[in-house]
């Protein structure tokens, strides 16, 4: 496994949807019944070492429905702190987004309108969020590709989460972060009474009016004496216990696979060559309608968008010198007519993007920002939006070079259909890699950091040889969706 500084947060201030244990499993992990607060007065031990403690996995005979108390070491972040790095955060996407958010009197709104007639005019932060508009061809990729859609897709890259680095960070450095160690008693449903082996971060003072907009609620573990909530990657996969039989060694596999085929993704990227002369073309490639050819079924997504040049200059442009796209998701939206003019295959299937998948894409990088959702709430929410800043500005370039007329919405023109359009776009490409790389480093840090934490060795060793039957899937021009086409021989 890779290991990129997995401590790299200690002292810093669908197709394939990450597959988590069932809802019922869930609650049962992380229903909270009661809790005390045990201050530990002794020094306390570096928190990598708690977490890198190794016992066996002992099970109770004891009924699924009842209560277990486990003393958990947790880093306790003050409320002034969280609650301002969470503010900071939330603003930072607000200015990111805000070009593209719809006004609140659009027809995609309505829900929110009939919310605030509800609620007599109070507000709150879930509902200063409306959705975004699926017509910007800038911020509609959000939409169609990454599923945030309505006001909910915009709230929920604001949501603010602690980095889960901050885990295997020491107490010194934790001191300097002005974070304190402290240990909590925990009662819940996971059947297992070995101490001291889960561990979490305590937002100190987190309420329930908190995950209507500030933060997930997904992972979170209220506290029931209203004193904060816990988020444990651990406790939350069930790392170290089982749960009265419903959370299996199988289970706990297919939890961590999608985790493991982002982490490949994402080493793989980094090790890769970048290629510099693809010039964007798979837009050009969804509009590609040569004389007696079908329609493009793709020249759908931008329909409300018109050409900036006519559709004999598309043609050409496509079969200059053919495609290089190495991007296997793309070749989905490709007209079947340019199918065989993709140097890297006309059909590939999902294996095939660990092979293809290069740090010069364009695509790759917007795809950080789906990678990097996945992990949530167990992410650096900075990183978050510096996956959401780095997409737009790739999907800025991926839309000025492509052929529709963009020009009513502020933006440029990259005419890569001339030598001088794809020399501008062979630069602006290579400013991206240099911007994305570091980004992307620190999301496999992350990947490391996080798997580490929520999934012993077995599990994962399991999880890289049991894949999702998504991972084996085939891509082909106009054809269907990842988990539509499956290759039943795999």
């Amino acid at each position: 496994r890779h290991q990129r500084g997995a401590k790299s947060g200690c002292l810093e201030d669908d197709e394939m949807t990450a597959t988590t244990a069932t809802k019922s499993t869930i609650h049962k992990i992380i229903n909270i019944t009661t809790a005390s607060v045990v201050l530990a007065s002794h020094h306390m031990m570096p928190m990598a070492m708690a977490l890198s403690s190794s016992s066996a996995v002992r099970s109770a005979a004891t009924s699924a429905s009842a209560t277990f108390a486990r003393r958990m070491r947790v880093v306790t972040v003050p409320e002034d702190q969280w609650r301002q790095r969470a503010a900071e955060h939330s603003a930072r996407v607000r200015r990111i987004l805000a070009p593209g958010m719809t006004d609140v009197d659009h027809p995609m709104n309505s829900g929110l309108r009939r919310q605030r007639r509800s609620d007599a005019g109070t507000s709150s932060a879930a509902e200063s969020w409306t959705a975004l508009d699926p017509q910007n061809p800038i911020f509609n990729f959000l939409i169609e590709y990454y599923g945030l859609k309505g006001a909910r897709g915009p709230r929920r890259l604001a949501r603010w989460s602690p980095d889960p680095s901050l885990l295997l960070c020491n107490e010194d450095e934790l001191d300097a972060s002005g974070l304190r160690v402290e240990e909590r008693e925990i009662h819940h449903h996971a059947n297992n009474d070995s101490p001291m082996l889960d561990a979490g971060i305590f937002l100190e003072g987190a309420t329930e009016d908190d995950f209507a907009g500030t933060l997930h609620l997904k992972g979170a573990m209220p506290l029931a004496d209203g004193s904060g909530a816990v988020f444990s990657p651990s406790l939350f996969y069930n790392r170290f216990g089982d749960d009265g039989g419903n959370s299996s060694s199988k289970d706990k596999m297919k939890s961590a696979a999608p985790f493991q085929w982002y982490r490949a993704i994402l080493t793989n990227t980094l090790d890769s060559e970048p290629i510099f002369h693809c010039h964007g073309l798979h837009e050009w490639a969804m509009q590609y309608h040569p004389p007696g050819a079908d329609p493009p079924p793709s020249g759908k997504y931008q329909s409300h968008m018109p050409l900036r040049v006519s559709r004999e200059v598309i043609t050409e442009a496509v079969e200059r010198r053919g495609i290089h796209c190495t991007h296997v998701d793309a070749l989905r939206f490709f007209a079947p007519a340019a199918a065989p003019l993709n140097h890297h295959g006309s059909q590939l299937e999902r294996t095939d993007q660990l092979r293809l998948e290069q740090k010069g894409c364009v695509h790759a990088h917007m795809d950080l920002l789906k990678i990097s959702t996945r992990l949530q709430p167990f992410v650096d929410a900075s990183l978050v939006a510096d996956t959401l800043e780095i997409a737009l500005r790739a999907r800025r370039l991926d839309i000025e070079a492509s052929p529709y007329d963009v020009r009513s919405y502020g933006l440029g023109v990259v005419p890569i259909e001339t030598p001088e359009g794809r020399e501008e776009y062979r630069r602006r490409q290579k400013e991206l890699m240099q911007a994305a790389s570091p980004i992307r480093e620190r999301l496999l840090s992350a990947y490391d950091a996080f798997v580490g934490l929520a999934f012993d060795d077995v599990t994962l060793i399991g999880a890289d040889r049991n894949p999702a039957a998504e991972r084996f899937a085939r891509a082909e021009p106009g054809g269907k969706p990842w988990r539509k086409n499956l290759i039943e021989s795999k």
